[in-house]
């Protein structure tokens, strides 16, 4: 009889997220969403007054609540927030998810001739540099305890081409290959990660943003909160690395086509080929 090895048994994720822009939007949906399910909170964003606000609506709904102040650009805020967040967190296990949702998209809606570069700028710096820093920061306690999830703020524009908007869609398809580099080489240590798009959910961003002018069909944020919070349950966690979308995916239909989706390498950024003979494939 040959003996065999049993894979090692994977730590139980604490019941804890620290949700980056969550003052107001989707982050603020997404925060007091996890605090309904009785996760503890770590609510990251620049304004103080804005997160205070939503630190007392999670409070009223029974959460542990710690709020750090930070510009996401900026390593040494970053460091000091997550740190602080760590240690509100310390009694529940540490942070267990985190949620890198803030994001912003450029002032003017124009094809890039017709853009300000240093705004397109601006935008990729926010929405790449935030999350890498935020990541970096937390992902030495996820290692420890050889446990964790990220999941990273996404959008259909990250895999698909837009006519305007140029740094808004290079921010996302960066934050894509992110997400899949986080898999491939943290995986096997107990990470799991996901990309997800929220769809066109109604905010202060979407307002702002002419191309949803007149529009009447918006994603329910509930229809977000249900995906987050079924990843955060871990049930999800077969469809590390790849992508899903609000409005469209459930937890349940993910889970029906979870076989497909790993056979096929499917909602993953990868190049496409003409085929195997293709010398690129």
């Amino acid at each position: 009889m040959t003996a065999t090895t049993a894979a090692p048994v994977r730590p139980d994720v604490p019941r804890t997220a620290l949700v980056t822009g969550a003052g107001r939007g989707i982050g603020r949906h997404l925060a007091l969403a996890l605090a309904r399910e009785g996760y503890a909170l770590g609510l990251v964003a620049r304004t103080r007054e804005r997160l205070e606000v939503v630190a007392d609506e999670a409070r009223a709904l029974g959460a542990p609540v710690t709020v750090a102040v930070a510009d996401l650009v900026d390593a040494t805020e970053v460091a000091d927030a997550v740190a602080r967040v760590e240690a509100g967190l310390a009694s529940q296990g540490g942070i267990g998810l985190l949620v890198n949702n803030a994001g912003v998209i450029e002032h003017a809606e124009a094809p890039f001739a017709q853009d300000d570069v240093e705004d397109v700028w601006r935008v990729i710096e926010t929405n790449v540099r935030g999350p890498l820093l935020v990541t970096h920061a937390v992902l030495p306690g996820m290692l420890a305890r050889g446990a964790g999830r990220v999941l990273n703020m996404n959008s259909g524009s990250g895999h698909r081409a837009l006519t305007t908007y140029t740094g808004y869609a290079v921010s996302k398809g960066a934050l894509a290959r992110f997400t899949t580099q986080l898999h491939a080489q943290y995986a096997g240590a107990g990470l799991r990660v996901l990309d997800l798009a929220p769809g066109v959910v109604a905010t202060d961003m979407t307002a702002g943003m002419p191309v949803h002018d007149g529009r009447t069909e918006w994603t329910s944020p509930q229809d977000v909160a249900h995906l987050v919070l079924g990843f955060a349950a871990g049930e999800l966690d077969d469809l590390s690395g790849r992508f899903v979308r609000a409005g469209v995916d459930t937890v349940a239909s993910l889970q029906e086509r979870v076989g497909a989706i790993v056979a096929t390498d499917a909602r993953t950024l990868r190049l496409a080929t003409w085929g195997p003979d293709d010398p690129v494939a």
